[in-house]
């Protein structure tokens, strides 16, 4: 019987913790210490698993709300890409998670790009806003 790959590893662990609200602990503990983070609204990666679970917790309280759906999934041996939908007060958007994972389906790198512009503007005004609550 064949293995799992470590990304259908990694994603059964990050589907679980999405379904399970996204909370700070279980976050935290299906990322790499080292997790890279590429957000769609700042320059520079954000490196470490404290700055990416405060990142992923605030998108998981603004773009997670009841509107937000995967509609498909793209999954190689290590890497996989979500694409995703969701409504922010009345705009719609629409982005992709692209997600790689170590040996052990930890994720070591995420990516987050999202569309239309409109759509960037109010991830970046609702995920400031986040961000300085936490």
């Amino acid at each position: 019987m064949t293995q799992p790959s470590s990304a259908h590893l990694g994603l059964e662990h990050w589907h679980a913790v999405i379904s399970g609200g996204s909370s700070v602990e279980a976050l935290s503990e299906i990322l790499h210490e080292d997790v890279v983070f590429h957000s769609p609204v700042v320059h520079t990666p954000q490196i470490g698993r404290a700055i990416t679970t405060a990142y992923l917790s605030a998108a998981g309280k603004t773009l997670g709300n009841d509107s937000f759906e995967y509609l498909r999934e793209v999954v190689s041996d290590h890497t996989a890409v979500l694409e995703f939908q969701s409504e922010m007060e009345g705009i719609q958007v629409n982005g992709i998670d692209m997600i790689t994972f170590d040996s052990d389906g930890k994720i070591i790198d995420f990516k987050v790009m999202v569309r239309p512009l409109k759509a960037v503007n109010k991830v970046w005004e609702m995920m400031g806003a986040q961000l300085k609550k936490e």
